[in-house]
This record gives C-alpha cells, structure tokens and sequence, in this order.
C-alpha cells in the first residue's frame, strides 16, 4: 500500500499563535500515525513561489492523510492557526513500494 503525505508551504504571520497551534497539530498527527519528515529547517527556493517554513508529514496510507486533516483533533489545532499563518497544504499519494509505481 503506498504512504500518504500532507505538505504545508507556510508563511507564519504571528509567531506566537503559531507555535500554539503547531503544538497542537503535531500531537494530531501522532494520534493518527503520522511521522514527520521535515518542518522548517532550510530551504532552496527552485522554481515558483516558496514559503519559508515547509512541512512534509508521513501516514501509513492517502486516507490516513485526510483523516487526520478532517479530524476533531486537527481542527482544532486549524482554529488556533486563524490568521497566525498564509499556509497551503496538500495530501499526496506516495509511491507503491510493492509495485514501484
């Protein structure tokens, strides 16, 4: 079964209701197998438009994903984010290790 992946590209306009809901958001994606894989950190803008903080969590599948974006938990780390950050977030199928495709 290929792993999902949620991908935020984040400009955080106020720090400290951000790190609140990081905090938060963090724990939500624990409690629904997520792993993360980069947030923050340094960055090489290649082409297009970056965001200064960019974070790639991992989940066991696509509708782990998306279960943990639409649940109790992550929502109400989303509601402490309102207005703390211009943020766009994907989920994203990954490869099939089993097929390679």
């Amino acid at each position: 079964m290929a792993k999902g992946y949620v991908i935020a590209r984040v400009e955080v306009t106020d720090p400290q209701a951000y790190a609140a809901y990081a905090r938060v958001s963090a724990e939500a994606a624990r409690l629904h197998g997520g792993k993360v894989l980069a947030k923050a950190g340094a960055y090489v803008e290649l082409e297009g438009e970056a965001r200064p903080r960019n974070v790639v969590l991992e989940f066991p599948s696509l509708a782990q994903a998306v279960a943990y974006y639409s649940s109790v938990e992550y929502q109400a780390a989303r509601a402490k984010r309102a207005g703390a950050a211009i943020v766009d977030i994907v989920a994203v199928e990954g490869v099939d290790e089993e097929l390679g495709a």
